[in-house]
């Protein structure tokens, strides 16, 4: 299933990949759009790459029969190491999803995925009732 890339995700130059396990991955090659302090990538742009992975991931479990609303109850982003000048992966993991809620993980990396660079964690409401 390709992904809906939101006008943000667009702009950043994300790029949807599948890991050899078929899960999402998506990729944020590095640029001047995503620089940080010299030599290392914004912190907001890798807050950003850990979000679109993860209402990615939940949009694909949900599939196209179910399309809540998806409204943002809280995003924690712990940042690991600098991520430097080159691409950043990042893939999720839906730890729960019931009707109301979601909580999701999401993890960025670089060159090894066992050598996290950020992590999120993030809780979704979930309004079933648009209709």
């Amino acid at each position: 299933m390709k992904t809906s890339f939101s006008p943000y995700a667009q702009t950043m130059g994300f790029e949807e990949q599948r890991g050899t396990d078929g899960r999402l991955v998506i990729a944020m090659p590095y640029s001047d759009g995503v620089r940080g302090r010299p030599g290392f990538v914004h912190g907001g742009a890798l807050a950003g790459l850990l979000e679109t992975v993860a209402y990615a991931t939940l949009s694909e479990a949900l599939g196209e029969d179910d399309r809540p609303l998806i409204k943002p109850v809280n995003v924690t982003a712990t940042y690991m190491r600098g991520a430097v000048e080159m691409t950043t992966y990042a893939r999720a993991t839906i730890e729960r999803l019931g009707k109301r809620i979601a909580n999701i993980e999401a993890i960025a990396w670089q060159d090894d995925i066992n050598k996290p660079v950020a992590m999120a964690q993030i809780n979704v409401m979930l309004d079933r009732s648009r209709g």
